[in-house]
């Protein structure tokens, strides 16, 4: 939600997302920075935003406000960020930065020093090119979020739509991109987060940009817009018959290790084992986050 939007900040607090992004960035004019970061300390001293993750996302290291948006929101609303994300992250050097100061910060406070956690945007070559390096800079990271329009820019590609595919390439554009940023991300803990898709009324193109990276393992993707929520919600939540027959696995290859003491067996003419029962692990806890039974 653009910080600079009193309406679009109360609309943020009934939708049933994650997390809650109020920003200061590239949705805010230039001339707008100072008057949207009081606003997002006000809304964050307000509160009301239970039950959800919520970040601020700062102006980039480079910019003149990137400091003033730190000290701002953490000393202005102390412990109501969980974490902050910062943009156009070209090089390890940025999430140190931000690493230094809120440490600083936090110990002015009396907060918990590494109470603030950090989201890194990968939204060029640079930072690609860099991203394993990136993911390994901090221990306050926790995720590493694709820009797909920033990225597209900074090498050139012929698109003028938000996420989606550039004209005159059949094939996944963001395959190698999303791989990169994935395998960075799960080597060091990290979650790693999708961008947004900007056709708002695209119902059916959101669908497929969601279910596109849900299946390669990245563990949400951005929305824009309310409408957006619930289709990025169900595409990211396993179905009852994915959950159920993970679960079964679970229960299958327990019995097989402690009762029967064999290290494999066989469901439903499948062969599970050791790496069966980690694959259905991630199914069994998303359906659990989710509210399956």
């Amino acid at each position: 939600m653009p910080a600079s939007s009193e309406r679009f900040l109360a609309k943020a607090r009934d939708l049933p997302a994650d997390e809650v992004m109020l920003d200061l960035e590239d949705s805010v004019a230039p001339a707008a920075k100072s008057a949207a970061r009081d606003l997002a300390v006000a809304a964050l001293k307000a509160g009301g935003f239970d039950g959800k993750l919520v970040a601020v996302r700062v102006n980039g290291a480079t910019t003149p406000w990137a400091y003033q948006d730190v000290i701002a929101v953490v000393e202005g609303a102390p412990g109501a960020v969980d974490s902050l994300i910062l943009p156009k992250v070209g090089s390890p050097a940025a999430v140190v930065w931000l690493d230094l100061l809120l440490t600083q910060v936090e110990q002015a406070m009396g907060l918990p020093v590494g109470r603030t956690g950090i989201e890194a945007q990968i939204e060029d070559a640079a930072g690609l090119a860099a991203v394993e390096a990136i993911a390994a800079a901090s221990p306050r990271l926790v995720s590493l979020v694709f820009g797909p329009a920033d990225f597209m820019a900074s090498i050139g590609m012929r698109s003028l739509t938000v996420g989606g595919r550039p004209a005159g390439y059949e094939f996944d554009a963001h395959h190698y991109p999303l791989m990169r940023i994935l395998v960075a991300a799960k080597a060091n803990g990290l979650q790693a987060i999708d961008g947004p898709y900007a056709k708002i009324a695209d119902t059916e193109g959101l669908r497929a940009a969601a279910n596109s990276v849900a299946a390669l393992g990245f563990d949400g993707k951005w929305v824009l817009h309310p409408a957006q929520v619930d289709v990025v919600n169900q595409v990211f939540t396993p179905s009852p018959e994915d959950y159920a027959r993970a679960v079964r696995i679970l229960d299958a290859y327990q019995r097989a290790t402690e009762t029967d003491r064999r290290g494999a067996v066989l469901l439903d003419d499948e062969m599970i084992d050791e790496a069966s029962r980690k694959m259905a692990l991630m199914i069994a806890a998303k359906g659990a986050a989710a509210g399956l039974s």
